[in-house]
């Protein structure tokens, strides 16, 4: 038999208040018994392997299977070197709607190291809360979006296609890799929530400025 430590499983923080302005997760049991399913990779299979669920009729994955590994492909070869699983993960409306969703994680135990995205609503609208968020909050949206409103669930700010994409790629995939990165190097604690937080905000922000100058340069050409 295992040893517990040899199954347990870790998950990181929830990315802001999706919904309600709930600071923790409530995520069910069942959805853990499936992702501690997922059994290690062969030497056999080629990584990441792609999970992909049916999003539900109001929400969409804004990054493709395809579009993922283009953008994992762009990233230092040793950046992304033992991620074994991708997985687009569908959510149901009332969880979303009730805050039991975050936007990305990354889950990681016996052998097995996977980032989890999470649809958006079709409507792309991702509420912050029911407060008016604070102009440091915005700051993180500011670079897709200035479209900030409220109805009777609470502020929401509003993405168009193109912009959605970006930041799915810029702030949800490239921090969970960064996440990835900082295992290898600092076992999480309650101790270092902070230095972890802070050292996948600082890979994903050099990664995206790496990305936008790399598009630049396509477009000068």
């Amino acid at each position: 038999m295992r040893k517990k430590k040899q199954t347990a499983w870790k998950r990181n923080r929830k990315f802001g208040d999706v919904y309600g302005g709930r600071s923790r997760l409530k995520i069910a049991d069942r959805i853990w018994a499936r992702a501690h399913s997922i059994e290690r990779p062969t030497d056999a299979d080629e990584c990441p392997i792609f999970l992909v669920d049916n999003p539900s009729r109001d929400f969409f994955f804004p990054l493709s299977v395809e579009e993922i590994e283009s953008e994992l492909a762009q990233l230092p070869e040793l950046d992304v070197d033992g991620i074994t699983h991708v997985w687009l993960k569908r959510a149901k409306k009332t969880g979303y709607q009730k805050g039991e969703y975050p936007l990305a994680e990354f889950i990681c135990g016996s052998g097995v190291r996977l980032i989890v995205l999470y649809p958006a609503p079709i409507d792309m609208r991702l509420y912050l809360g029911s407060r008016k968020p604070t102009q440091g909050k915005l700051q993180m949206y500011a670079p897709y979006t200035e479209q900030v409103e409220c109805d009777e669930h609470g502020w929401y700010v509003v993405f168009e296609e193109k912009a959605l994409k970006d930041f799915y790629v810029e702030q949800l995939l490239y921090h969970e890799v960064g996440h990835h990165i900082d295992w290898y190097f600092r076992h999480w604690s309650k101790a270092n929530l902070k230095q972890k937080e802070e050292f996948a905000n600082q890979y994903a922000f050099e990664m995206t400025t790496m990305r936008r100058s790399y598009e630049n340069l396509l477009t000068d050409e």
